[in-house]
């Protein structure tokens, strides 16, 4: 937790988290506007607004935070000092992820709480249990975003390169993921098993994305779907971490 409360107050120290107040006086600001137009279920396009800045945001934020972990402290050598102390290699890989998740979730928190606020003030139809499992469930998808880019911090030596390609991936996987089954469907062999299998192996994070929930005021999904979905993240996130831990305890360090 000591390494983790580092990489917590680094995020303070940085520009990063201002984005979090910056974006909530957007999501005040674009809510507002509900009574300058008037135009049915505006409420509702205003609401769809707001999700899509908050994922993009905390995308933004975690993205960054993540991959400058490692390098960044190899290239200043303050990674050395810190390995100097009784402390493995795996606790410093899984306590960059915590202090990046717990960070990049407290953002997300403020996000969902203000928007929560903003949104019953307007109407009295809110459904609470909606909200917690948008933002639980976001807060699980970011995880699995952070735990694949600090393993690969330890695979790519710039973090702009890992930064990039983490959010190519991501965005592909969002956008995309959900349909590569039914087009391996319509394709021949082999790359019809090539794709299928890179269906079934990619973390599919569309899964996490259930802004629909919170814009329409629908009902909450079943609960067991809900926590076999925090069950697939917790797994992917486990996978990613054995993978950066095996890979830190590999690097040579100079």
């Amino acid at each position: 937790m000591a390494v983790a409360s580092v990489v917590i107050k680094e995020l303070y120290r940085r520009k990063d988290f201002y984005v979090l107040f910056i974006l909530t006086a957007l999501i005040v600001l674009i809510l507002g506007a509900q009574n300058i137009f008037n135009i049915s279920n505006i409420t509702n396009y205003l609401k769809e607004i707001c999700l899509l800045l908050i994922w993009v945001s905390s995308i933004a934020i975690a993205l960054p935070m993540a991959a400058r972990q490692i390098p960044v402290e190899l290239e200043k050598r303050t990674l050395y000092s810190l390995l100097s102390k009784p402390i493995t290699k795996s606790e410093v890989i899984i306590g960059k992820f915590f202090g990046c998740w717990i960070a990049t979730g407290f953002c997300l928190l403020v996000f969902y709480a203000f928007l929560y606020v903003i949104s019953i003030s307007r109407s009295s139809d809110i459904i609470l249990a909606s909200y917690f499992q948008a933002l639980a469930l976001h807060i699980f998808g970011i995880g699995i975003i952070i735990s694949m880019t600090i393993a690969g911090a330890l695979l790519f030596s710039a973090p702009s390169s890992n930064i990039t390609i983490n959010a190519i991936v991501v965005l592909g996987i969002m956008i995309l993921g959900r349909y590569l089954h039914r087009f391996a469907i319509t394709i021949s062999e082999p790359a019809q098993t090539i794709v299928t299998i890179i269906y079934y192996l990619i973390p599919h994070l569309e899964f996490y994305d259930v802004r629909e929930l919170v814009i329409h005021n629908w009902n909450p999904i079943l609960w067991r779907y809900f926590f076999a979905a925090c069950g697939y993240a917790a797994l992917y996130i486990i996978i990613f971490l054995a993978i950066a831990c095996l890979l830190f305890r590999r690097l040579q360090m100079k």
